[in-house]
């Protein structure tokens, strides 16, 4: 996959669960001025990655199920899945070298 998914509560399960694959849950919200800063890197990162890792954008205002489920208390954040289970997990604006330093260890 080579693009940000924006999914919705309804889809997560669907979407998020995949087996053998790590997933990047992306929590963001639009009044969020980080958000804008960190979004273009989310992006980068996934076009990088390609295949090798699935790559969500989960609006935190409307999605509330999903924020509470990993518990996220400010945006934006980011999680690192893997069959489900939470791998690591960040918050607040980082740079793309740092995104990309925190998922290294999770990617094969």
């Amino acid at each position: 996959m080579s693009a940000v998914l924006e999914i919705s509560d309804a889809q997560f399960e669907a979407e998020a669960l995949v087996k053998d694959q790590p997933v990047l849950l992306y929590f963001w919200a639009p009044w969020c001025g980080p958000c804008r800063l960190v979004a273009p890197s989310v992006q980068a990162v996934a076009a990088a990655q390609g295949d090798g890792l699935k790559v969500l954008k989960i609006e935190v205002d409307p999605n509330p199920e999903t924020v509470q489920k990993f518990k996220v208390e400010g945006v934006p954040a980011l999680v690192v899945l893997r069959n489900g289970e939470v791998l690591d997990r960040i918050e607040g604006a980082i740079t793309k070298p740092r995104i990309e330093a925190f998922l290294a260890p999770h990617l094969s």
